[in-house]
C-alpha cells in the first residue's frame, strides 16, 4: 500500500490533537494546524520541501501569534482573575485590627485578610484583590 503526503500529514495531525485533548497543552493543537495546512499543500500537489516550509510557517506563526495574544502584563498567579475566580468577589469587614488585618467570612467560612492599600482601613465593603496562601488582600469596593 502506497500513501499519498497527504495522508501522513492528516495522521499527524490527527495525533498533535489527541495528544493536545489528552494532555490539554494547546501549543500542540497550533501545530496540528500547521500540519493541516502542509496536508492541504500536499493535495495541491506541492512537493516535500514546500509542504515541510507550510507546515513550519503555519504552525510556527499560529504558535506564535497564540504566544502573543496571551496576557503578559506580569500579573502571577494571586491576582490574576483568570487563574483564580476570587479575584473581584465582594466581602465585608466588620471590624480591622490595629495591625491591618481582619477576619471576614467568605464563601462560608472565616478567612484571615489583610488590607491592600496604604492608610488605615474602615470597615465596609471591599473586593479581593488578591491572595496569598490562605490569606485575602481586600481592596475598597468601588461605588
Amino acid at each position: 500500500m502506497d500513501w499519498q503526503a497527504s495522508t501522513l500529514w492528516w495522521l499527524v495531525t490527527g495525533t498533535l490533537v489527541a495528544v493536545e485533548l489528552a494532555t490539554g497543552t494547546f501549543y500542540l493543537l497550533m501545530l496540528g494546524v500547521g500540519t493541516a495546512a502542509a496536508a492541504l499543500a500536499a493535495h495541491g500537489g506541492l512537493g516535500t520541501t514546500a509542504q515541510l516550509v507550510v507546515a513550519a510557517v503555519a504552525g510556527g506563526g499560529a504558535v506564535a501569534l497564540w504566544r502573543r495574544r496571551r496576557p503578559s502584563d506580569g500579573a502571577d498567579a494571586s491576582t490574576n482573575p483568570d487563574l483564580n475566580l476570587d479575584i473581584g468577589s465582594p466581602v465585608h469587614v466588620t471590624t480591622w485590627r490595629p495591625d491591618g488585618t481582619a477576619r471576614v467570612h467568605y464563601r462560608g467560612s472565616d478567612w484571615d485578610a489583610r488590607h491592600a492599600g496604604p492608610g488605615v482601613p474602615q470597615s465596609g465593603a471591599y473586593i479581593i484583590h488578591a491572595i496569598e496562601g490562605t490569606r485575602l488582600v481586600l481592596a475598597p469596593a468601588r461605588h
